[in-house]
């Protein structure tokens, strides 16, 4: 037999390990996903750095050249559900490592509410309570196509256990927040133009009562 094949490194290190914003942040996103250490945190964000990468180069490229390219790469996160719609390339340069968290398989079993909190789901998932399309699967870390979603429940019997509502998703999209902004804007309009409405009525009934 030979030397063991050396596994390939699925994740990259920051670049400055001391950083205290950086090491709060990553704390927080441990406890929120209940990941088992920073290093699942890391690949979510070595996936995403990657495909920001891709999406640069890409807009370099000349437009006939881009666009069979550019699709691949939109596909290639649409199936995973990351991105919806009709997405562009400025909406993979948004991409944060959050995006790539919420498709894990641990999250989306939190999210379904097969589980009170990200801990148990993984606890579930390790065990080999979860399937996805039918069969068993107990990696944590399995990013879930958008159309196995549906899919995904109890291998073998259900498990009893008090179910708590999941916490929905912080923060809003890019679309939501221009809709906000525009909804905000129109709010604040109306009263502007009901006060000018009430003027010009007042001065019509002064016209009036002086003709009179």
């Amino acid at each position: 037999m030979g030397d063991p094949k050396k596994r390939r490194k699925q994740f990259q290190r920051p670049r400055k390990s001391f950083q205290k914003e950086r090491i709060e942040q990553e704390r927080n996103l441990k406890k929120i996903y209940g990941l088992k250490n920073k290093r699942e945190l890391f690949r979510a964000e070595t996936i995403v750095r990657e495909k920001r990468a891709i999406a640069r180069k890409l807009l370099a490229l000349t437009l006939e050249t881009r666009l069979k390219r550019e699709k691949e790469l939109l596909d290639s996160l649409k199936r995973i559900g990351v991105l919806q719609g009709n997405p562009t390339l400025e909406d993979v340069l948004v991409l944060t490592p959050e995006a790539m968290l919420e498709r894990r398989l641990q999250t989306i079993v939190w999210r379904k509410g097969l589980a009170n909190t990200p801990s148990q789901a993984r606890q579930f998932i390790v065990h080999g309570h979860i399937k996805v399309n039918g069969k068993k699967l107990d990696k944590p870390s399995y990013l879930v196509l958008a159309s196995e979603e549906n899919t995904i429940g109890w291998y073998g019997s259900e498990m009893m256990f008090e179910k708590k509502k999941a916490p929905l998703r912080k923060g809003k999209t890019k679309q939501e927040e221009a809709q906000a902004e525009l909804r905000k804007e129109f709010e604040e309009a109306k009263p502007v133009e009901k006060d000018e409405a009430k003027e010009q009525k007042g001065k019509k009934e002064q016209v009036k009562q002086k003709e009179e």
